[in-house]
């Protein structure tokens, strides 16, 4: 079983599913999109990056099974009280190690503490099937319906990450459909449309959806990492008020920024 780098730890988290929960950044990710907001995620091996004090340190190191199931059970307490719990993120969750991605996920279902998966879809099904009976939510994204362009910005095909999608919902799993928003390029009312006809089409389950606009948070990464900058734009409040409404009237609880909606899981 290989263990995978960890790039942050991230405590009383409140954007990465329900409640209050750590997030664990996995490094390493098989799609390379132009806006990602974890440009140091992208990579399966440890870069050096510089902070704004100057200061340089690594980005990924490995902690062994115990030593990040003991890390994780300190918030318990937050968990149990806020219904949260223990978020794994990345860079790509689903394209590690899967035996430890799965081991880590059992240990922590021993504790009683509540798991979710933020995910690009974009993995063998094969590792879904083998989490599947440890994970209590999917945060996966969903980024274009438009193959062409989802190549074009992500460097992938989209076509295995929504087989996965339709699979994940025809084996019961909870799932919030996750949209990264970038104006003029996946924000047009139509595409929203396209990708509630396809949900409909192929009867795929939805518990929540959020609406996540671009934010330029990572300028500084991209710099700390020597990396090229690209700068796109944040769909216009009210536009994005407009598409809250439309998914909302279509029957999805809708939230935007992360934040989960909906009764507690």
């Amino acid at each position: 079983m290989g263990v995978p780098l960890v790039f942050d730890l991230q405590r009383f988290s409140v954007h990465d599913g329900p409640g209050i929960r750590t997030t664990v950044f996995f490094k390493g990710c098989p799609l390379a999109c132009e806006w990602c907001h974890n440009p140091e995620s992208q990579s399966y091996l440890p870069e050096k990056m510089r902070d704004q004090d100057g200061v340089l340190r690594m980005a990924g190191e490995t902690y062994e099974l115990d030593d990040l199931v003991s890390f994780l059970e300190r918030d318990l307490l937050f968990y149990e009280q806020s219904k949260g719990g223990v978020t794994l993120s990345g860079g790509e969750p689903m394209a590690q190690d899967i035996l430890f991605i799965r081991e880590l996920l059992k240990r922590l279902k021993d504790k009683g503490i509540s798991t979710a998966i933020d995910t690009s879809g974009f993995a063998p099904y094969e590792n879904f099937q083998r989490v599947l009976p440890f994970t209590d939510l999917f945060l996966y994204d969903l980024k274009w319906m438009d193959d062409e362009k989802h190549r074009l910005f992500t460097g992938e095909s989209n076509q295995i990450i929504l087989e996965n999608l339709r699979s994940l919902s025809e084996d019961g799993a909870t799932i919030c459909l996750r949209l990264p928003l970038l104006a003029s390029l996946n924000d047009s009312i139509e595409t929203m449309q396209a990708i509630q006809q396809w949900l409909k089409d192929h009867d795929v389950k939805i518990h929540s959806v959020n609406l996540l606009p671009y934010h330029a948070h990572a300028k500084g990464k991209y710099r700390a990492l020597h990396k090229k900058w690209k700068t796109f734009k944040a769909p216009e409040p009210s536009h994005l008020e407009t598409l809250v409404k439309l998914w909302q009237n279509a029957g999805y609880r809708t939230g935007m920024g992360g934040m989960m909606t909906g009764e507690h899981l």
